[in-house]
């Protein structure tokens, strides 16, 4: 495996961060997840520009997209199992320790690992901590990932493999790493963006070809939604087949299925949609 850091290729031994990376210290970074299937990356122009506006909400530099896709095609091109998880992590450079950032040259690092295929479904849990739609890093994709660590965990020892949050308010607000979709009455619906949740690649391609409404939900809507499902760039879309101690045996219901079939379809057609 050979992995971009530093601007250049290199070994997994030879690859080196700086123990005074702000990434590693503070949490002071940015990061893109991009699937990657038959050595192309997918939706990659969406996700640079996010990964863009995530650095630029932090106050970092803006990175480099020409170089990001030298370094993506060359990690591509050294030929990671298929299909591949592309990520890549953008961080302040090294820094004093503490919050203050150093004037050091921002740190890229672009590597890859096996992505295997998710199942058509899984189980969820609603988890008690709020996201925080008012809060200086809402909607940034940050390296500040220890909260999610956390309630993934407390997903997984319940036998699920995501866990959703609501916000301040009480709102659906989003998953630790996918956005959160219900149908009532036959129709998708999403949270709006302004409920802290991130503004995911996979969503917004699920909005524009499926005709989802970006609806403000309370958490309570997955007790009585017709179908749940989550999306993601490696789960694209999943049904939900329970969430807590609800049971959804049809899974994946008519709407996601179609949503499913379709995003499929176009992903297919188009690999930078």
């Amino acid at each position: 495996m050979l992995i971009w850091a530093d601007g250049a290729l290199r070994t997994a031994d030879d690859a080196r961060v700086s123990v005074f990376d702000h990434g590693l210290t503070v949490g002071d970074g940015v990061f893109e997840t991009v699937k990657a299937v038959r050595g192309r990356p997918f939706a990659l122009t969406r996700h640079l520009d996010r990964l863009a506006r995530s650095a630029r909400g932090l106050g970092l530099p803006e990175p480099d997209a020409d170089e990001i896709r030298r370094a993506c095609a060359a990690v591509l091109d050294a030929g990671p199992p298929e299909p591949a998880r592309l990520r890549i992590t953008y961080t302040g450079g090294p820094a004093p320790l503490g919050s203050d950032r150093g004037d050091a040259a921002p740190t890229l690092i672009v590597a890859a690992d096996p992505s295997p295929r998710r199942p058509d479904t899984t189980a969820a849990v609603t988890v008690p901590w709020p996201r925080n739609e008012r809060g200086a890093v809402a909607g940034i994709k940050t390296t500040s990932y220890a909260e999610n660590v956390v309630a993934l965990a407390r997903a997984t020892g319940r036998g699920a493999t995501e866990a959703i949050f609501a916000n301040t308010v009480g709102a659906l607000c989003e998953g630790t790493g996918s956005n959160v979709f219900v149908v009532l009455d036959g129709e998708p619906h999403t949270p709006p963006l302004a409920s802290g949740c991130l503004a995911g690649i996979t969503r917004a391609l699920v909005i524009e070809w499926s005709g989802a409404r970006e609806t403000e939900l309370p958490l309570a809507v997955l007790e009585y939604a017709d179908e749940i499902f989550l999306t993601s760039t490696l789960r694209d879309i999943q049904a939900v087949h329970r969430i807590d101690d609800r049971a959804l045996p049809s899974a994946p219901g008519p709407v996601t299925a179609e949503a499913a079939r379709v995003f499929t379809e176009r992903a297919g057609a188009d690999p930078d949609p």
